[in-house]
C-alpha cells in the first residue's frame, strides 16, 4: 500500500490542496494536519464581518464538516506536526505519532508578528489573526472607551472601522509617515486617511512605540516621542511573517520564506509548499516574491497539488487583494513596486476611482476604489502582458 499524501497546514492553501487532488482524481489516503481546533475557515472576514456579528462562525468555514467524510480526507485538528524526517519520509505529530507520507505539502500560512517592546504581554494587548483571537476581542472591544491600534497596514486599518463603527475613541500609530505605504501610493494613502480622519479615527503617523504600560491591564501606549496615547484595548497590527520552523529544523532552503520553484518544490525531494509561508520566482516581476493573499493560497496551493500529481506547472500568477474599510472597497491587482509614475482616473473626492502604477512604459499594477469593473479590466490587461524574459532560478 502506498504512503499518504499529507498536508500540514489546514488554513486557505491547504484546503484547496487537498480539494483540488480528490478534484484531479487522486484516490490515496489524504491526510490533514491542522494545529487550530477548528475546520479550515476564512481568515479575511475576521477583522471585518466576522468581528463585527455580521458573519457567523458556520459561514467562515470553507467546507462543512461533513465534507471531509464524504472526500475521505482524514483530517485532524487541533495536531501540532512537530518535525519533519525527510530521509525517512516520515513526520512526527505532538502526541508521538509518526506518520510515513509519499509527498508531503507544507501550508503553514503565518502568524502575527510580535511587537519587540516592554508591555507588550499586558492584558488588553491583542493580536488578531485567527478565530480564536476573536472572542477575547470582542469582549474587550465591548468593554473599552479608547482603543489604540499599533500599524496602519491592512488589519489595522480595518479594525479601526469596525472599532469607530461601535462608537469607540480609535487612534491608529504608524511608525511611517503614511497608512499602507508599502504597498500603495501616496494618492492612495491620502484618501484613505481623510477617510478615517473623517469617521472620526486619529492617526499618529511617523510614530514609535516605546513602550505599552499598565498596572493590572493596558491603560497607555507611550510614543517614542514621550507623547502618550490612553487605551483600554491595544491591538498590534505590525505585519506578519512566515511560519517557517519546520522547513528550516528539516533542512529545506528557507529565504524570508520556504523556498520553493515554479512547480511548488521546495529544495527536498517530495516535499512542496504553497500559500503565505513561500517565496517562489516570478518571470511576471522577475525577481522572487512572498505573497500573504487568498488568491495565492488558492491558486497556488492548485498549483501544488497537480505538481504532486505528475503535471507540468509553472506558477506565475497576476496578485490580487482587497481591503474593505467602511463603504469602501479597494481593489489592488500586480505589485507596484518599482513604479517611477502613476496615472489616475475617475474622481477620488467622489470616492470612486483607479490609480495605475508604471515603470517607463510598462504597467505594474493598478488600484481601483469602489470600481469593481475597473478591476476586472485591469486583471485581463495584466493576465496579458508579455512577461520580462528571465530565467527563474531552482530551488538549490
Amino acid at each position: 500500500m502506498n504512503d499518504p499524501i499529507i498536508i500540514v497546514g489546514a488554513g486557505q492553501a491547504g484546503q484547496k490542496a487537498a480539494e483540488t487532488l480528490r478534484q484531479k482524481g487522486y484516490e490515496g489516503d489524504l491526510i490533514m494536519i491542522g494545529d487550530e481546533p477548528f475546520h479550515p475557515y476564512q481568515r479575511p472576514p475576521l477583522s471585518k464581518a466576522y468581528l463585527k456579528g455580521e458573519m457567523d462562525e458556520e459561514r467562515l468555514f470553507l467546507r462543512p464538516p461533513a465534507y471531509f467524510e464524504t472526500a475521505e480526507i482524514d483530517f485532524r485538528s487541533g495536531v501540532r506536526v512537530d518535525g519533519i524526517d525527510p530521509a525517512a519520509h516520515r513526520v512526527t505529530l505532538d502526541d508521538g505519532e509518526s506518520l510515513t507520507y509519499s509527498r508531503l505539502l507544507i501550508a503553514t500560512g503565518t502568524r502575527a508578528r510580535a511587537l519587540p517592546v516592554e508591555g507588550a504581554d499586558l492584558p488588553g494587548v491583542f493580536t488578531l489573526r485567527t478565530m480564536a483571537d476573536i472572542a477575547p476581542i470582542r469582549a474587550a472591544l465591548d468593554a473599552a472607551e479608547r482603543v489604540a491600534i499599533i500599524g496602519g497596514g491592512y488589519i489595522g486599518m480595518e479594525f479601526a472601522a469596525v472599532a469607530v463603527g461601535f462608537g469607540r475613541q480609535v487612534t491608529v500609530i504608524e511608525a511611517q509617515p503614511r497608512i499602507l505605504e508599502r504597498s500603495v501610493a501616496p494618492e492612495i494613502s491620502d484618501f484613505l486617511q481623510e477617510l478615517h480622519r473623517s469617521n472620526g479615527v486619529r492617526l499618529e503617523l511617523g510614530s514609535g512605540v516605546a513602550r505599552i504600560e499598565g498596572e493590572e491591564a493596558v491603560s497607555d501606549v507611550v510614543l517614542a516621542n514621550g507623547e502618550t496615547v490612553p487605551a483600554d484595548l491595544v491591538l498590534v497590527a505590525v505585519g506578519a511573517e512566515p511560519v517557517a520552523e519546520l522547513a528550516t529544523a528539516a533542512g529545506l532552503a528557507v529565504e524570508g520564506g520556504i523556498a520553493v520553484d515554479a512547480a511548488c518544490r521546495t529544495s527536498t525531494p517530495d516535499i512542496y509548499a504553497a500559500g503565505d509561508c513561500t517565496v517562489f520566482p516570478s518571470a511576471r516581476f522577475g525577481r522572487t516574491i512572498r505573497l500573504e493573499s487568498v488568491q495565492n493560497a488558492c491558486d497556488q496551493a492548485k498549483a501544488a497539488a497537480a505538481s504532486m500529481l505528475g503535471e507540468d506547472v509553472a506558477y506565475d500568477p497576476v496578485p490580487w487583494f482587497w481591503s474593505d474599510q467602511y463603504d469602501v472597497k479597494l481593489q489592488i491587482v500586480g505589485l507596484s513596486q518599482g513604479y517611477d509614475r502613476t496615472e489616475i482616473e475617475g474622481s477620488p473626492e467622489e470616492g470612486r476611482f483607479s490609480l495605475s502604477y508604471f515603470a517607463g512604459d510598462q504597467l505594474l499594477a493598478v488600484d481601483t476604489v469602489n470600481s469593481p469593473r475597473q478591476h476586472m479590466m485591469a486583471r485581463k490587461v495584466l493576465a496579458s502582458q508579455e512577461a520580462p524574459q528571465t530565467t527563474p532560478r531552482q530551488v538549490a
